[in-house]
């Protein structure tokens, strides 16, 4: 189900719990949510839809990633650049990104999973 998109900076601040295998739906509705903005936008996390679960969804070409709990454990060759979030108001932001990164993380059937990432997607 496509969600709204959460506004509300003091809920945006709050750490997220870990997501579980009940917390499927709340995956099923981030990718709708994704899709439904995929003309400006390629990745969301579950708080931008008002879930506190530590889940994210991505595009890669054409295909839509999700990752349960993501934890990236290496990253090399960071540089500075602006993105925009569907959830904050005003202009891009400056932040701090890698051109590599290794994530280590679950799939929907919490099967755990290390991938490697280079280029926009990192």
């Amino acid at each position: 189900m496509i969600k709204p998109i959460m506004k509300d900076v003091l809920f945006l601040a709050q750490k997220s719990e870990p997501a579980t295998a009940k917390d499927k739906n709340i995956a099923v509705d981030l990718l709708d949510t994704l899709q439904a903005n995929a003309d400006r936008c390629v990745g969301m996390a579950a708080n931008m839809i008002g879930e506190r679960k530590r889940i994210i969804v991505f595009n890669v070409g054409k295909t839509n990633v999700v990752m349960f709990n993501p934890v990236i454990v290496k990253k090399d060759k960071p540089y500075e650049t602006e993105e925009g979030c569907l959830s904050l108001l005003g202009d891009p932001r400056k932040t701090k990104r890698y051109k590599k990164i290794k994530v280590e993380f679950q799939t929907m059937d919490m099967k755990v999973r290390l991938k490697t990432f280079t280029g926009f997607t990192a």
